[in-house]
């Protein structure tokens, strides 16, 4: 592809979706702006009017990353069906996104704890708790969840699914697919939730 191809600002989105991959494939230690240009047939220098340096690539990957995963939660959050079908599904969405994005993942929650992450940031990364935690006073008002801070709630919900997705990840689920285990998981989850009663 040659670098007269690329509209405006397509150049960008190109290069966030060929880190991704490579990240995928190499880890961080196998990226560069040279090699990303490499791949996509453009010149040494294009990616710099993008991008300073390696970081500043992962960092817009991190917000990507972000930006999407909490489009997902938000997408199902205030989706019509009932709360119930609603907080089970909030589960499989984030398994999905952390299969599909693992590698994306694993930078995103790296950014967290490096150095002082940006106002922006730390926005986005507690978005799809807050989400969660919204979900789950809704079915607390409905009578579906049962009493407790709804934040301490979402906050296991996620260690829950995000525990399960490290497992799946790391090869650990021995024989037992993954979507069999995330369904169990959501049930015992949701179980827990439950009001008495349910």
């Amino acid at each position: 592809m040659v670098e007269g191809s690329y509209h405006h600002g397509n150049l960008r989105a190109a290069l966030l979706e060929r880190a991704e991959e490579v990240l995928a494939q190499s880890g961080v230690v196998g990226l560069s702006l040279r090699g990303l240009a490499r791949d996509l047939g453009v010149s040494h220098a294009a990616p710099t009017r993008h991008f300073r340096d390696r970081q500043a690539v992962l960092d817009a990957l991190v917000i990507s990353g972000f930006t999407d995963l909490n489009e997902r939660m938000r997408a199902v959050a205030d989706a019509p069906e009932p709360v119930e079908a609603r907080l089970t599904e909030l589960g499989r969405a984030y398994v999905r996104f952390a299969l599909d994005r693992s590698a994306l993942l694993e930078q995103m929650f790296a950014a967290k704890h490096e150095g002082e992450p940006t106002e922006e940031l730390r926005g986005l990364s507690h978005e799809s708790l807050e989400t969660a935690a919204r979900l789950i006073a809704e079915a607390q008002r409905d009578g579906v969840v049962g009493p407790g801070d709804p934040v301490r709630l979402a906050q296991v919900a996620f260690s829950t699914v995000h525990g399960l997705t490290v497992l799946a990840v790391g090869g650990m689920l021995d024989d037992t697919p993954v979507e069999e285990a995330a369904e169990l998981a959501l049930e015992v989850l949701m179980n827990g939730l439950r009001a008495q009663g349910r």
